[in-house]
């Protein structure tokens, strides 16, 4: 059973051809299953991954109707006018706050999923708690921009929030109360628990839990699709659980097991109900959050993509195209299999690689149990480990700093490093150089070209792109070792990567479209200071993604998932595919004195957090004179940001722990071969 979602939205939003009307509905009754179930409908589901890519909404006195109009651009004032009368409802699709049965804490699943020391690497609740989604609510840098994002736009913290503390969002602690009502807490300041308490039922700080992930379903109360972007998730609500005969208290917990009636040796019947559901080992379970794009508000999208010839394309602006880039790639197709080895696939009749073949990977060891009162060894090949590992090592490492200790939580997140270590070093990319020849003596130029191979099911760097980068780091040396040339330099202690000297740099750069007459530039820093502005809500342009896709991409005519401002071309002319490499030719001057041979060395370098980003949200809790965590929450913590703001804590942290260092990928060397 799922519960009926509801319309809680008190103004709709008619479009004419030139004025935006607010409507108000505090006169109308709607049934709140019904109207939440037709926003959500199949029939405008299927049509896109945004519900609201092609509609925008209105309400009457009758019905919810849907009125034929281009999807909303707004423009800053009626923006503003929209947002400031309460007008706009940011997380209008999915199951809506108001449970009836009460998501469960984190820790009364640890009760027994948690083991001794022999489970630690396998088991669920210490492989996941270690986890960014462990802690997504715990974690400084969102809190930093959730500031920056509602003062852009007022109450969008909202959706925000919803991904990151689903437990405050759906029980009525953010913006809708579950009542029809509303409170005031876009800017988490009604969250239950804080930062250093244990995963218990009233931490809404315990991130993304057991319970939320294992009472997703399928499909909606009528029988609605997955919705693959923005946390539009179906949510089990149901009192009690019924699957396979049963007749267990509470909604059940959905996996990808069914219990026989009679069980293996060594293997229990959950103390719980459950329910054996195919969708947790699809990727379009994990779509449902890691597609994300700007608001699908109620009056459909609060930005839409503006491309560099400055045509609207009235999608939804793609924030992060996770899932879009891995459903795009070869590893989507049942044909492929063993994504991950250092060839990339290989044909034959397997199943396709899902983000679970990567990041849930099978516990292999001897030892493997699901639960702690299991018999050591029933799960061996058959236990995906909820380790979550992808590459944002920094961000557990400031956690490990912050609140390892307090929490118990140190030697977990040491283990999710040496994950995502292993991701960049082993899983990620190959590197290869080739040297032209070089003269025997006096001054010359050695050409050299650098092949970096993405061995992931979707781009290289993945996921946001705000400060996030991947580069080249090339080293030339003569026999000496003395360094002759030198690309992509970083320098840790004032975290600054040299320009210039033929830098490649794979990242994505979002910015706001700005006219100029009858053209226009995606901007991305201040024209007076030329500081790099990340503001993620009003992005609406693209002015670069160079990252490298995924094998047999076919996303690469696709407004939301091509490259920008680069190009990648096809395996073969008309095959729809784009090459999963990119190579980079380098030109490198040797000076006469330089003694032969010459030693190249390529390096690729991984940064979850430039400087820029850093200062950026410091700067803008300077600049707009935000309150102390302590200040604007009226209360008097001394955990997480307290008497600071939450840029400011965030840029300590940021300093505190290394700057973010670049982490070292890959690498390879290559010695020049001399002509006479």
């Amino acid at each position: 059973m799922i519960k009926n979602s509801y319309c809680v939205t008190r103004f709709g939003i008619a479009l004419t051809a030139c004025a935006l009307t607010l409507v108000s509905l505090s006169a109308f009754a709607f049934d709140h299953g019904a109207a939440r179930q037709q926003l959500s409908s199949p029939a405008i589901t299927s049509a896109h991954s945004n519900a609201f890519a092609a509609n925008s909404w209105a309400f009457n006195s009758s019905k919810l109707a849907v009125i034929s109009s281009n999807p909303l651009n707004l423009s800053s004032q009626l923006k503003s006018t929209v947002i400031l009368n309460g007008g706009i409802d940011f997380t209008p699709a999915g199951t809506q706050p108001g449970l009836l049965s009460a998501i469960e804490g984190n820790e009364a699943c640890s009760n027994c999923h948690y083991g001794n020391s022999n489970d630690a690497n396998q088991m669920a609740y210490p492989t996941w708690s270690g986890s960014m989604m462990a802690n997504a609510a715990r974690d400084p840098l969102f809190w930093a921009s959730v500031d920056v994002a509602n003062r852009d736009v007022p109450g969008v913290g909202e959706y925000c929030i919803r991904c990151h503390a689903p437990n405050a969002w759906l029980s009525g602690r953010v913006r809708k109360d579950g009542n029809g009502g509303f409170v005031n807490g876009a800017n988490g300041c009604l969250l239950d628990g804080d930062h250093d308490n244990f995963d218990g039922k009233g931490n809404d700080y315990s991130g993304i839990g057991c319970q939320f992930c294992h009472r997703i379903a399928p499909t909606g109360p009528a029988g609605q699709p997955v919705m693959t972007f923005n946390a539009n998730i179906w949510f089990d609500d149901a009192l009690n659980c019924t699957a396979d005969g049963q007749n267990a208290g509470g909604p059940c917990r959905r996996g990808p097991y069914r219990y026989p009636d009679s069980t293996p040796t060594g293997v229990i019947t959950p103390p719980h109900g459950w329910q054996k559901d195919s969708s947790y080992q699809g990727s379009a379970y994990c779509g449902s959050c890691h597609n994300v794009s700007t608001p699908d508000t109620s009056a459909g999208p609060l930005k839409t993509l503006i491309l560099n010839n400055g045509t609207d394309t009235g999608e939804p602006f793609p924030l992060d195209r996770t899932y879009s880039e891995w459903l795009k790639s070869d590893y989507s197709d049942t044909m492929f299999r063993d994504g991950v080895e250092n060839s990339g696939p290989s044909t034959g009749n397997a199943f396709g690689e899902t983000c679970q073949s990567c990041h849930m990977r099978n516990s292999t060891q001897a030892t493997a149990r699901a639960c702690s009162v299991s018999s050591p060894g029933t799960r061996t090949n058959n236990l995906a480990v909820h380790e979550f590992a992808g590459a944002n090592g920094f961000m557990v490492s400031v956690l490990k700093s912050l609140y390892g200790t307090q929490i118990d939580r140190e030697a977990a997140f040491d283990h999710t490093l040496s994950l995502i270590t292993d991701n960049l070093t082993n899983r990620s990319a190959k590197i290869g150089v080739t040297l032209g020849n070089l003269p025997a003596a006096g001054a010359a130029t050695l050409s050299a070209s650098v092949k970096i191979t993405n061995l992931t099911g979707h781009k290289l760097p993945a996921g946001y792109g705000e400060g996030r980068r991947m580069w080249i780091n090339l080293v030339a040396r003569d026999a000496n070792n003395t360094v002759v040339f030198e690309s992509g330099n970083y320098e840790p202690i004032s975290a600054t990567l040299a320009t210039g000297n033929q830098l490649k740099v794979y990242e994505t750069l979002q910015g706001v479209w700005e006219r100029f007459g009858n053209t226009g530039v995606c901007v991305l820093q201040e024209n007076t200071t030329n500081r790099k502005l990340f503001n993620m809500v009003l992005n609406n342009c693209i002015a670069k993604d160079n990252r490298i896709p995924p094998l047999g991409f076919t996303g690469g005519s696709a407004v939301d998932t091509q490259p920008v401002n680069y190009s990648y071309p096809e395996t073969a002319p008309g095959s729809g595919k784009l090459v999963n490499f990119d190579v980079t030719n380098y030109s490198i001057p040797i000076p006469a004195n330089a003694v032969r041979p010459i030693q190249v060395q390529a390096s690729l370098r991984h940064q979850v957090m430039s400087k820029e980003y850093a200062e950026f949200l410091k700067a803008e809790a300077i600049n707009s004179s935000f309150q102390t965590e302590n200040q604007m929450c009226n209360r008097d913590w001394s955990v997480g940001p307290a008497d600071k703001t939450r840029g400011q804590f965030m840029f300590d942290a940021w300093t505190n722990n290394g700057k973010s260092a670049p982490a070292s990928m890959v690498s390879a060397t290559a010695t020049s071969v001399t002509t006479p």
